[in-house]
């Protein structure tokens, strides 16, 4: 299973999970491969161009199957084209998160002091396309303001400046904002989806705490090459979604701040396309600059 993220990421995580229960059944271990670069797109390009004999599979997620198409002049593969889908299998949401030091409680009263306040509110994210930058761009589209986006290499580095309000604001996956949420350092201010995180069930939705139409979150699913004979990724797509629906495989998931879901190739193919076609227009509208490299 190749994987375009590092180790230990939430993404990578989650998978090992999933892989863990799966290899049982299948009676067949699973060696995963971690690529990480280009905002996932060096993992997923290694995958597009594997042997369609369904011993080598690919995770990927928003960035490298919607969204960078939009921002890499060049990915090197095509998402539509170059894959079998197997299915979804997790949906991240993305929690508006605000450092304890920032004097808003609520997302409408966000909105009201970043508008009071143009450029001059910095959120962080680990870079340019990820989940995180674009919920944030999304953000600012929605709720007509303006925010000052803040990268860093990884997510480690972003802990320590929102602690300390340097950078107070984040669209994150709840894993990286965990610690900070039960310390009190940091207050979760609304999810991002149109349902409560099973983990965050006193959180309330975007709709729910007055920001309308916001909807966006970070989602995995499964591949394999092209190729890929239909009987292998009709067995893999069985295979997966009893893994999915196994009550320990979906407790470990919420624990991580993940859904799990479970869809037909077919279904999956369509979302990749809805979600390109989404991601496009946000990106565009925004004027992100396209990445050459």
């Amino acid at each position: 299973m190749i994987v375009p993220f590092a180790g230990g990421s939430a993404s990578d995580v989650v998978l090992r999970i999933l892989l863990d229960r799966v290899s049982k059944s299948l009676g067949q271990p699973f060696v995963v491969d971690n690529r990480p670069g280009a905002g996932g797109n060096i993992g997923t390009l290694a995958g597009a161009r594997a042997a369609p004999d369904g011993y080598t599979l690919v995770m990927s997620a928003i960035g490298p199957l919607a969204a960078n198409r939009t921002l890499y002049r060049e990915l090197g593969y095509d998402p539509e084209k170059d894959f079998e889908p197997i299915s979804l299998f997790a949906v991240f949401p993305n929690v508006v998160v605000v450092s304890a030091k920032l004097p808003v409680r609520t997302l409408v009263e966000l909105v009201a002091y970043a508008k009071q306040r143009p450029n001059q509110l910095n959120y962080g994210s680990v870079g340019i396309g990820s989940s995180q930058h674009l919920s944030a761009v999304y953000f600012e589209q929605v709720a007509g303001l303006t925010l000052t986006h803040v990268p860093y290499r990884n997510i480690a580095q972003y802990t320590p400046d929102l602690l300390s309000g340097a950078v107070p604001l984040g669209f994150q996956f709840l894993p990286n904002v965990s610690g900070a949420l039960q310390s009190g350092d940091a207050r979760a201010l609304a999810v991002t989806t149109n349902r409560r995180m099973t983990a965050l069930p006193n959180v309330p939705t975007a709709a729910e705490a007055g920001v309308a139409n916001y909807e966006t979150s970070g989602w995995l699913g499964l591949l394999a090459p092209r190729g890929t004979p239909k009987p292998i990724v009709a067995k893999l797509n069985q295979e997966f979604i009893a893994g999915l629906a196994d009550p320990t495989v979906r407790a470990r998931f919420i624990e991580q701040g993940t859904e799990p879901v479970a869809t037909t190739p077919e279904e999956f193919s369509k979302f990749i396309v809805t979600e390109t076609a989404k991601w496009r227009d946000v990106i565009t509208k925004a004027g992100i600059p396209v990445i050459t490299q």
